[in-house]
């Protein structure tokens, strides 16, 4: 039986009973992995990273754009 795990995305609350990692929810939002920077737990995540870290409960994940100007 598998069991729920909530997790927190930008600050809403997700729910997932499969196993994935944090690539496999870039790949479902589709974002565009060379536009922004992944804050998993706090923790500045570098992208080789993201398909080895599974998601757990209560993990909080940001995902911060970024921006140029001038």
């Amino acid at each position: 039986m598998s069991e729920q795990n909530n997790f927190y995305l930008n600050g809403q609350e997700y729910s997932t009973v499969e196993l994935i990692t944090l690539s496999d929810l870039i790949d479902y939002f589709a974002y565009k992995s060379v536009l922004f920077v992944l804050e998993y737990n706090h923790y500045i995540c570098n992208k080789t990273e993201w398909s080895k870290i599974q998601i757990k409960d209560n993990d909080k994940i940001e995902i911060i754009t970024i921006v140029g100007g001038g």
